[in-house]
């Protein structure tokens, strides 16, 4: 048989990074629990089914760290996420009015967001050239053009496997601490 052919996909379509506060200002502006989500994911830089899944019981608001377990990571590692100012301040929101185990639940199922909810956000937004994904590049471009932050803090933020097996093996903490500088920028960003 011929060699495998190894299947691309190409990039996930992000915003300009010029774009992304004017963007957040707008999000900012909207009510919906879609946007919050949304607004959530970019601050975080989580992937969408992370942030979707997200529960109440992962959060530690007054740790600001939420703790994705290690069955809803694709790497299948649990991922601890410092959380900036304004990323707790979604939260407290939420909780108030918030009666499900999800933090973004839909208002009548008390289930989760489902991922085509923040699509249609993008698209109420007159965004359709962009996916929810694309804004993790533009937190990577940001963090390694405009910061002076090690590539290792930026790239665990993406919860990406950092480094050979000997390195992994003796690496064990996540600089948790680190990294909470890191995202108090790119929320101010």
């Amino acid at each position: 048989l011929p060699p495998r052919v190894k299947l691309s996909r190409g990039h996930h379509a992000a915003m300009q990074l010029g774009d992304v506060p004017d963007f957040m200002a707008r999000l900012r502006s909207e009510a919906a629990i879609s946007y919050r989500c949304l607004e959530f994911g970019i601050l975080t830089a989580a992937r969408s089914a992370e942030m979707l899944g997200a529960r109440w019981d992962e959060i530690d608001i007054e740790a600001r760290a939420w703790t994705i377990p290690a069955n809803r990571m694709k790497a299948a590692r649990a991922h601890r996420v410092p959380l900036s100012a304004r990323a707790v301040a979604i939260l407290c929101e939420l909780k108030v009015v918030q009666t499900s185990e999800y933090v973004f639940a839909g208002q009548r199922s008390g289930k989760p967001l489902s991922s085509m909810s923040l699509a249609m956000a993008l698209r109420r937004l007159g965004i359709g050239n962009v996916t929810v994904h694309g804004f993790r590049s533009c937190y990577r471009d940001w963090a390694g053009n405009h910061t002076g932050h090690p590539c290792e803090l930026a790239e665990h933020a993406l919860s990406h496997v950092i480094g050979d097996k000997a390195e992994q093996a003796y690496r064990r903490d996540d600089a948790l601490e680190r990294r909470r500088p890191l995202m108090e920028e790119w929320a101010a960003f």
